[in-house]
């Protein structure tokens, strides 16, 4: 689950928008009047968004964007006047005094687009280690040698025992040079 982590420089006013949040169905993890603070919270859930006016004791919003983790939102909210002057960027606005309608639909926005990302990022295929390429490689050329296969053969019968046996590519490789040697 995503975190959410409210940071404002007047506690009253982190509060006031936590209590908005939760009074309409989410989560609010933690409430903070740093940008220290919101980083390290940031780094300790991975994921989520971050709500923040434009000046924080210790930070500007620029700088605590730079210093959260990758898998963060920033949704900054501040006057009209100040956010002209912040739209070429990555960050997410809304303009103070906030309709809470445009605040419950933006925060649900971004986490959905945390919730997608994190859905792509789980099914991409994960890079296979220089051993485990060797591995695969030198069992296909063993099948390739021994069983008169061709390439795309050789690949096609370890990835069928793979999925048949349930094992990844790498372990049925080994089990075919293991057997074969």
């Amino acid at each position: 689950m995503a975190g959410i982590i409210v940071a404002f420089p007047k506690v009253e006013d982190a509060k006031n928008i936590k209590n908005l949040l939760v009074r309409n169905g989410f989560s609010v993890s933690d409430v903070c009047t740093t940008g220290a603070q919101a980083i390290g919270l940031a780094d300790s859930y991975g994921k989520g968004i971050v709500i923040c006016g434009y000046r924080l004791p210790d930070m500007i919003y620029q700088e605590l964007y730079g210093c959260l983790p990758p898998e963060f939102e920033m949704l900054l909210m501040a006057s009209q006047h100040i956010l002209a002057e912040c739209m070429d960027n990555d960050v997410i606005c809304l303009s103070m005094p906030v309709k809470v309608l445009d605040l419950v639909n933006t925060v649900d926005m971004l986490l959905q687009t945390i919730q997608r990302r994190h859905r792509r990022m789980r099914g991409a295929p994960r890079e296979r280690s220089g051993e485990e390429i060797r591995l695969i490689h030198e069992a296909k050329y063993l099948l390739m040698d021994r069983n008169h296969m061709t390439e795309e053969e050789a690949y096609r019968y370890i990835q069928k025992c793979s999925m048949d046996s349930g094992t990844k590519l790498e372990e049925t490789a080994r089990m075919v040079l293991s057997m074969m040697k």
